[in-house]
């Protein structure tokens, strides 16, 4: 019994001890924080391991990736890439800038950042980001299928077949008033890359305007586009949706489907057909409260496809209409009204 006492007493002298201590070295700043200074001894390696672990245990599963190979999907990473992450990893064959390889932890280079990670790694890794190493979450929420498209770049870079950076010359971490260097920025993706990336060309300019000021805000949830807009300012907007919607963009071949078009045709007692707001053939003038319609016809199956998910699992919020029209769709009701969209005649939001 006194053993015991003896023990549990020691216990407690010593958590007691331990909390002053750890009080006084948070209180008084006795932990240097310098990123010079770097972590004590021993405190790095548990760190690192605790990281690795801890998103091996968290990332998803590669039955929810998509074609890591397509190479629509694989350019969409890129192009962000280009602009939100060689500042600290750097691109690949280019060395990093002294701020990164100043940082502590230091960013790792791209090359080396890969090299032993699966695809559903990656993707959780950009998706999330990392406490205390500089690595930010992605911008917005439940956007799984835009971190996919650069963990599906990262994986090429992997095998080493990644392709070149574009080049759109914006500057890294400020805004440029230069138009024309922002719309060189925007076709580098709204042009040459189908797949998620939409057709511009097919909407109106007051549409596009719409869109680029729900990035803006809290409108319309996207860390692609999120940063996009970020890199000019908003006074472009007008400008560039006007040019936007002009610029000639080749479209994905799709075939038509049957059942897309009576679910888009016909519509139900409480929502009215997709044809009534989204034409084609219609003027797609907004409802009171209501921004502009999206023309759909002709736009690129897989952009409608992922559009129509986003409004079922309510990421994507602000039209009750919508969000009533897409609740109860199951994926492959999704796919056909993608693919009856995709397959119809350019519309370009005209009353016929």
């Amino acid at each position: 019994m006194i053993h015991t006492r003896t023990a549990l007493l020691t216990a407690a002298a010593l958590a007691v001890v331990g909390a002053v201590g750890g009080a006084a070295t948070v209180g008084l700043g006795l932990y240097n924080i310098s990123a010079q200074a770097g972590h004590w001894p021993g405190v790095g390696p548990v760190l690192h391991t605790a990281f690795r672990q801890a998103i091996k245990l968290r990332a998803p599963s590669m039955d929810e990736a998509p074609d890591l190979s397509d190479p629509d999907l694989i350019a969409l990473g890129a192009g962000h890439y280009a602009t939100a992450c060689t500042a600290c990893h750097a691109a690949p064959g280019e060395r990093r800038p002294a701020t990164a390889l100043a940082m502590s932890p230091q960013p790792p280079h791209i090359e080396e950042a890969v090299a032993d990670w699966k695809p559903n790694h990656m993707q959780w890794i950009v998706e999330n980001g990392a406490k205390m190493t500089g690595m930010p979450g992605w911008p917005a929420l439940d956007r799984g299928d835009e971190t996919w498209s650069v963990a599906a770049y990262l994986m090429t870079i992997q095998d080493g077949s990644a392709p070149d950076l574009p080049q759109a010359g914006l500057p890294l971490g400020r805004e440029t008033d230069d138009l024309e260097q922002v719309k060189a920025y925007c076709q580098t993706c709204h042009g040459p890359v189908g797949g998620m990336v939409p057709r511009l060309d097919i909407q109106t300019p007051e549409y596009l305007l719409s869109q680029l000021q729900a990035y803006r805000g809290t409108g319309r949830p996207s860390g692609l586009m999120e940063q996009a807009v970020s890199l000019y300012p908003a006074s472009m907007d007008a400008a560039l949706a006007a040019f936007l919607a002009e610029e000639p963009t080749d479209r994905d071949a799709a075939e038509g489907s049957p059942e897309g078009q009576a679910l888009a045709t016909q519509g139900t007692r409480d929502v009215p057909a997709c044809v009534a707001c989204h034409g084609p053939g219609r003027s797609h003038e907004p409802r009171e409260g209501q921004p502009p319609f999206p023309a759909l016809a002709g736009q690129n199956q897989a952009f409608i496809a992922a559009q129509l998910v986003l409004w079922r699992d309510e990421v994507i919020q602000g039209s009750d209409l919508m969000t009533a029209a897409a609740r109860d769709l199951t994926d492959a009701q999704i796919e056909a009204l993608a693919a009856w969209f995709a397959a119809l005649p350019d519309d370009n939001g005209t009353q016929e």
